[in-house]
């Protein structure tokens, strides 16, 4: 993975102008844990399937109103074509049946009755994704996902 990917995604992910009929993958774009597996996702993702939308971009509040920050910081969200929302673990799991490198996964993603079990354990990864990615600690609150702080779309939450 190149360096100008992992520092700053933006600039190379594509993104809902470039691929307007793709899913939409929104993410944590102050994260680096985040970045670095969107940009993971993005190279996997040879046929073009995904676009990818940073959580804080103002063009979120637009598009989807009824996913507000909070949610947003909480877990990865991937709005598929027909504009049905997953969310963590059910994102991991649509992305598992569209992305061929993750076709591996599907299955064990897809175990009955252990939905649960995957969501606790995207819980506990979310909670730590900045101390995961080797970060410093945040002096803005962003490594703290239910602490109130302004975004960068100029509303507090």
């Amino acid at each position: 993975m190149s360096d100008a990917i992992s520092n700053d995604p933006s600039r190379t992910l594509p993104s809902i102008a470039d691929r307007p009929r793709a899913d939409v993958v929104i993410y944590d774009g102050n994260c680096p844990f985040c970045r670095l597996q969107v940009s993971r996702l993005a190279a996997w993702d040879r046929a073009g399937r995904l676009a990818f939308l940073s959580a804080h971009d103002p063009i979120v509040v637009q598009r989807y109103p009824d996913l507000p920050l909070d949610k947003l910081l909480a877990q990865m969200y991937v709005v598929d074509r027909q504009g049905r929302r997953h969310g963590g673990t059910a994102a991991l799991r649509y992305l598992s049946r569209r992305l061929p490198r993750l076709w591996i996964l599907a299955p064990l993603l897809h175990i009955p009755f252990s939905l649960p079990l995957w969501q606790w354990m995207y819980r506990q990864v979310a909670a730590r994704r900045y101390r995961l990615a080797g970060g410093p600690a945040c002096a803005d609150g962003t490594c703290q996902i239910g602490a109130p702080r302004s975004d960068e779309r100029g509303k507090s939450r």
